[in-house]
């Protein structure tokens, strides 16, 4: 088990790295103003779920050897990069049918689909595994044991908080949109508008920062 001190400090750490809006909170907005309520949230879930691959192979050591690997890295950051792209493409594609489906109180999309697409994007965020590379060891205690465990109980916190924060976003960019959206063509709009979010951050993740 995690010593408490250096739960709560990195509890209190990840809740500021989580709160400040970064790719993940535009992700979720996007996907919220693209989707509704109920997409949104999905792909909050998804993404949060995303993590829990990732920080398994930190605590086992196979995230230490992507973050290290130029080419590893690399590969996993365009793939991310461009299926977010792909996502906002598709939401723009699609509005008209999304807010066919809104008006008419329908899902664009399965349920399944919307986790599916939220998990591809979260276990794709290189930046993900540097961050839990390099910050979850610095709050483990070597003294306690069961190193690879701490790490996990340290994920999972990130985790939690993150799925928390996340859901906040999506509800509210959710309700922006009901509030916006009273007619099937300003719904097009929006979900237009959620899109063009997800190319922007998939080319902001693609084009911008060295390896890290």
């Amino acid at each position: 088990m995690v010593p408490i001190e250096n739960l709560l400090a990195f509890t209190l750490a990840a809740l500021v790295l989580i709160v400040i809006p970064g790719p993940s909170v535009l992700f979720t907005i996007g996907r919220a103003l693209a989707l509704g309520r109920m997409g949104g949230l999905l792909s909050v879930l998804g993404n949060a779920l995303g993590l829990l691959p990732i920080i398994v192979a930190v605590a086992l050591g196979i995230g230490g050897i992507v973050a290290s690997s130029i080419v590893l890295f690399t590969i996993v950051k365009v793939a991310g990069a461009l299926y977010l792209m792909y996502l906002g493409v598709q939401a723009i594609r699609h509005r008209g049918r999304t807010a066919e489906a809104a008006t008419n109180g329908a899902l664009p999309r399965s349920h399944w689909r919307q986790l599916g697409e939220g998990f591809l994007v979260g276990i794709t965020n290189p930046k993900t595994i540097a961050f839990f590379v390099a910050v979850l060891p610095q709050f483990v205690d070597l003294g306690a044991g069961a190193v690879p465990l701490q790490m996990i109980e340290l994920g999972l916190v990130f985790f939690a908080i993150a799925l928390i924060s996340d859901g906040i976003w999506a509800l509210v960019a959710a309700a922006a949109r009901d509030w916006f959206g009273r007619s099937p063509k300003r719904i097009a709009r929006l979900s237009a508008t959620g899109g063009g979010l997800m190319i922007g951050l998939g080319g902001i993740l693609l084009f911008t920062g060295n390896k890290h």
